[in-house]
């Protein structure tokens, strides 16, 4: 697997550099394009293992760029150069991937090339990157469309701004700046525009997600939501007090808390079909697997993750989302019903742990693993007597240790550091949920409770007890 893994690394290598100069070849470019792209590569290479097709997801974006590029500077003047889409795709990128350093890179790359292909312009490349940084930060985690649109005003801003330093080093007439100044901030919006509409398209082909369509999948009028909350309501609760705990804990050591949240309504949609199977939708005091056989619980148990995911591709939703449902158990071991098997089996058997474990994969994201932990800990401390922090605390710590040393955070890249914060913000959390109230006395117990003197005091039966005396009085 290893040396096949590697012959892939040079095929996949080769092609790009033969395209790279194929490229440069056919559209008369110099040779700073290739090392260009190259040296974007090389960084996605080594710094982004895991996103197997990050480079064909961001050749695309680049040859979008190319192509736009030698069309602007071949059929249209130097105003319209601004309409080169490196801002929009250095913003979608972010947008898309949610990494401010993949899209600096991007940014980086883009501009550089931009001015390549415009007869080696640097002051078009500066002036492009300077705004694609500006119009990055402004979408960064962005969760309403108006702020994108704002970030095309801003990077429309900054260009007219960096044309103005370049109008003061070398003048040119003040017409060519109206002009100039006016289409450039057409092309901010027009870059904004772009950013809104095109996310659908790219989140098929690129499977990701963005911080949009997650406000959207949020909405519990969602069918699959609303189907959660109608036929599985002790799942739904679970899974809104899951999702508050993971958004917290995102939060707090910078994954994204959005994307965490939503991954936690849906992880558990798979026990909608037998949701009187699972101990937070039955009403009633004895469980339903009391009747069955260790065995028989497992299958139903373990079968609500395939289940999750066939819902979820039939509602069609996102791969990322669906990976939620895959992996928020990673290959974690159903001990009650493993110690109930080990119970019952005869003597000369014996019970293999293995089977008792859930599929898998683990958990791939950091997201993903705070869902797994937040499910865990949720789940456990309903057990709890007298839920208090400190056994609350202990459970936590308990709970989070466990899973580590089984080996369930193994494949996401959390840190220690990270799970001692994940573990404060649980124990902060779910001591708000199960704080202690005053007790308060029924109202029957309250006057049952009022001395003599009191009960004579009470205002209607003074007043009765006077209009008695005085109609004895007339009579």
């Amino acid at each position: 697997m290893k040396n096949k893994s590697q012959l892939l690394i040079i095929l996949e290598w080769t092609l790009i550099v033969g395209v790279s100069f194929l490229i440069a070849r056919l559209l008369n470019f110099s040779l700073i394009v290739p090392v260009i792209i190259l040296a974007l590569f090389s960084y996605i290479t080594f710094c982004y293992k895991k996103e197997k097709l990050l480079t064909l997801h961001l050749g695309l974006l680049l040859t979008i760029v190319i192509v736009f590029a030698k069309a602007i500077v071949d059929y249209s003047t130097f105003s319209f150069y601004y309409f080169i889409p490196v801002p929009a795709i250095c913003m979608l990128t972010v947008v898309l991937f949610d990494d401010l350093a993949l899209g600096f890179a991007v940014a980086a790359t883009a501009s550089m090339l931009a001015g390549n292909i415009a007869n080696n312009d640097l002051s078009l490349s500066l002036v492009l990157f300077i705004s694609s940084i500006i119009g990055m930060l402004s979408v960064w985690r962005a969760r309403r469309r108006s702020k994108i649109i704002w970030a095309g005003l801003y990077v429309g801003i900054v260009q007219i701004f960096c044309i103005l330093l370049i109008h003061l080093q070398n003048p040119f007439s003040n017409e060519i700046l109206r002009a100039q100044a006016g289409w450039i901030m057409i092309s901010g919006i027009f870059a904004s525009f772009i950013v809104i509409g095109s996310p659908p398209i790219f989140e098929n082909l690129f499977k990701v997600i963005t911080n949009i369509s997650l406000l959207e999948l949020s909405d519990f009028n969602h069918p699959l939501l609303r189907k959660m909350i109608l036929e599985a309501p002790g799942t739904y609760q679970h899974s809104l007090i899951v999702g508050n705990l993971a958004e917290a804990a995102s939060e707090a050591i910078g994954a994204n808390s959005l994307l965490a949240r939503v991954g936690a309504y849906y992880h558990d949609i798979g026990k909608i079909e037998k949701a009187e199977y699972f101990s937070e939708n039955q009403i009633h005091l004895h469980s339903k697997h009391d009747k069955l056989q260790p065995n028989m619980s497992r299958i139903i148990i373990i079968n609500h993750v395939k289940e999750g995911e066939e819902l979820a591709r039939k509602y069609k939703l996102n791969p990322i989302i669906i990976d939620f449902i895959t992996q928020h158990h990673g290959t974690s071991t159903m001990f009650y019903f493993y110690r109930r098997a080990m119970t019952d089996v005869e003597e000369d058997k014996e019970v293999q742990e293995e089977g008792f474990r859930y599929p898998g994969p683990k958990p791939q994201r950091k997201e993903i693993a705070i869902v797994l932990l937040a499910d865990a800990v949720e789940a456990a401390s309903r057990t709890l007597a007298e839920p208090n922090p400190e056994r609350i605390g202990e459970l936590v710590r308990k709970l989070i240790n466990n899973k580590f040393i089984d080996g369930q955070l193994d494949e996401c890249e959390l840190t220690l550091r990270d799970l001692e914060i994940i573990g404060s913000v649980f124990l902060r959390m779910l001591s708000a949920i199960y704080h202690s109230r005053v007790k308060y006395p029924e109202e029957k117990d309250e006057i049952e409770n009022i001395q003599p003197t009191e009960k004579n005091n009470h205002p209607k039966k003074r007043d009765k007890e006077e209009d008695k005396k005085n109609s004895f009085s007339t009579e």
